[in-house]
Formats: C-alpha cells, sequence, structure tokens
C-alpha cells in the first residue's frame, strides 16, 4: 500500500552534475524523471523543489565579493534552470508539469501560489516550484519546508547522497551510526546538519514530516512510495 498521498521531493543541485561532476548531467536528470514519473503514475502526488548549487550558490558567491542578495537572486535564477531541465526531462517520459516561479517569470514559469500547486497535483501534474521563497536570505531547504508545509503534504522528501541521518558525516566518520527515527529536537540538541536552522525550526512547528533517504540509488524513491519500504530516516516531533 502506498503509504503517502502527496509528498514533496528536495533534490539537490549538486545531484544533478552525476558522473561528470559539473552542470546538468542528462544521464542522472533521465533516471530521476523517469522514477518520478513511476512514482506519480502509481497514484501519489508529487511537488518538487531542486537547489541551484551545481550552477550558483549565492551563499558561497557572497565570500567571494558578491552583494548576498544578488548572489541569491542568481542562486535563484539557478533553481529555475534546473527546474526547466527536470520539467524537458518528465515530459520527455510522458509525464505532465508545471514549472512554477516565486517571482513573476512569464512565460519561463507559472507565478507560484498554492491553490494552482494543488490544483496541478489533483490533476496528475508534477509541481515544480523552483524560486526558493523569491526571498534573499532564505535556503532552498527553507523554500522546501515551506511549500511542503503549504501545499499540506504528508511528507517532505530529502533525497541525499547517503541513506539517511547519521550520528555524524559517515563520509568522515566511520563509527557514525545511522538514525531510523529521530526527533527534530534531538537533531537541535545534537546540531545535526540535515537542514538549516530556519528550514527545521519551521517544519517542527508545523509538525511536518521529513524522511531524509538517498536519491542517487535507483529505485529507492519508488520502493519508499510505492511499496512502501522503511527507506531512509523519518523525522518527527517528540
Amino acid at each position: 500500500m502506498k503509504r503517502y498521498r502527496r509528498v514533496l521531493l528536495k533534490l539537490s543541485g549538486e545531484s544533478l552534475q552525476g558522473a561528470q561532476g559539473y552542470g546538468i548531467d542528462p544521464v542522472r536528470l533521465q533516471e530521476y524523471a523517469s522514477e518520478i514519473t513511476k512514482v506519480v503514475q502509481s497514484g501519489v502526488q508529487v511537488a518538487i523543489v531542486i537547489g541551484g548549487g551545481n550552477i550558483f550558490r549565492g551563499l558561497s558567491g557572497a565570500t567571494k565579493g558578491f552583494d548576498r542578495v544578488k548572489g541569491d537572486q542568481m542562486g535563484m535564477l539557478a533553481t529555475v534552470i534546473n527546474s526547466l531541465a527536470l520539467s524537458s526531462a518528465l515530459e520527455a517520459e510522458g509525464q505532465k508539469n508545471v514549472v512554477f516561479t516565486a517571482t513573476p517569470m512569464s512565460p519561463i514559469g507559472k507565478h507560484y501560489n498554492k491553490w494552482d500547486a494543488i490544483e496541478a497535483l489533483e490533476s496528475g501534474k508534477v509541481a515544480i516550484c523552483s524560486g526558493g521563497t523569491g526571498n534573499p536570505y532564505f535556503t532552498t531547504d527553507t523554500g522546501s519546508s515551506l511549500r511542503a508545509i503549504e501545499l499540506e503534504t504528508d511528507a517532505m522528501l530529502k533525497g541525499t547522497r547517503v541513506d539517511g541521518i547519521y550520528t555524524a558525516d559517515p563520509e568522515k566518520d566511520p563509527t557514525a551510526t545511522r538514525f531510523e527515527e529521530i526527533s527534530y529536537q534531538e537533531i537541535l540538541r545534537r546540531h545535526l546538519k540535515v537542514m538549516d536552522l530556519t528550514a527545521t525550526t519551521m517544519c517542527m512547528e508545523n509538525n511536518q514530516l521529513i524522511v531524509v533517504f538517498d536519491m542517487d540509488t535507483l529505485g529507492n524513491l519508488t520502493k519508499l512510495l510505492v511499496e512502501g519500504r522503511p527507506i531512509g530516516t523519518r523525522v518527527i516531533n517528540e
């Protein structure tokens, strides 16, 4: 049985780099589009937020002399580029979708509002929410949390390159152990860097379930959403 009716899938921009290590890898893009299409065809409503770190990251740009506001605006535009790429890949799979932008950007995308996005989801389309929140000083994690809460999702799925949340960075600490479930409060107590503080607090206050899982392993999204397997780490309130 399907565990979730409506979800928001958060993808990192870096994940789109795939094996080539920069920009947008068409092979990785097609893999994502194929799996997302299978999930939607199974009856799950899917909204998506993609980061822009494979193209430009505002905060790192600010450390190199860019004005922070302009840097963040550049980062928001990078998320739009990634969203358009995913939209095209989904269309190639026969999956209808709508690209929403946080700021008016016609004809590139449709200006985001909750009710149009929900209408798209309920009609079987993927709602790709780009441009972050439309404001500087907010990460795409915060933008994802906001959209997940607004769209009344059953879960926000945070796709990463590791298979869940660990006591420490498993790529640096071989003794790190994985949590099957953890509370927001425990994340804050342990100072675990699952998301930024704003995003974590927003989800905690709105009781938004998060599942952190390995999106780079083909089939994991289907196992999680269609087969109902316990993939990744669930984040809940105490």
